[in-house]
């Protein structure tokens, strides 16, 4: 866990101060925010308790400033184009890769990312990722010391390829987030419950298999 908590106390005037690793679970349907402290992982809660599992969407409006989460959601009934939901499953995919359907009106030619034709214009997949990032670094970043935050850990499906994987990373440098690393969703789940530290019982080896029920893919790990 030493990604998700770092002490420098030879580099700071206060030798109790610490600069703390994000871990972003960044779903499909919600996303969220921890960090640890003291030790334990804690899951910042946003100021409306609808958000705290945050739904990955984005709404953008012909007026006004875009959508994020709940607010988002609340038009996806009477407005789906400019609601951009399940953004995730268009990262690093050229649009001849999107077989599945889908409310949205893509721009771009056939063997790159699209980007979504919006009341706000075209906007990538990336772009929209990255708004999601930056309310969750921004409710981190109220939660925790100023200056603080060192960079996050974010969590991609085991199946992401390279693109899918650059492209997580190019949504969270703009959202202002260093990514400190990637880690698989079924990996995670597994550190969390502290298997990487699980010893074997005897000489006889054990194996665990790890299912994350995730909103848009169902990944196993053994």
């Amino acid at each position: 866990m030493s990604l998700l908590q770092i002490a420098e106390p030879n580099q700071s005037a206060q030798p109790h101060q610490h600069r703390f690793g994000l871990g972003i679970d960044l779903g499909t349907t919600r996303s969220l925010v921890a960090v640890v402290r003291s030790g334990k992982a804690q899951v910042l809660e946003a100021s409306a308790a609808t958000d705290t599992l945050l739904p990955s969407v984005v709404y953008y409006p012909s007026i006004g400033k875009p959508l994020v989460g709940s607010d988002a959601l609340a038009h996806l009934a009477d407005d789906p184009k400019n609601t951009i939901v399940s953004a995730k499953r268009f990262m690093g995919r050229s649009q001849a890769d999107i077989k599945f359907s889908h409310p949205y009106e893509l721009s771009g030619s056939k063997d790159d990312m699209p980007a979504f034709v919006t009341a706000q214009g075209k906007v990538s997949p990336v772009e929209v990722s990255a708004r999601i990032l930056a309310a969750l670094e921004q409710r981190a970043a109220s939660a925790l010391p100023a200056d603080s935050i060192e960079g996050a850990v974010i969590t991609v499906p085991a199946y992401f390829d390279e693109a899918q994987r650059q492209a997580t990373k190019d949504a969270a440098q703009a959202a202002g987030i260093n990514v400190l690393r990637l880690l698989n969703e079924p990996t995670a789940a597994a550190v969390a419950y502290g298997l990487d530290q699980s010893t074997q019982n005897g000489d006889k080896e054990s194996y665990y298999l790890i299912y994350d029920l995730g909103g848009g893919t169902f990944d196993v790990l053994s």
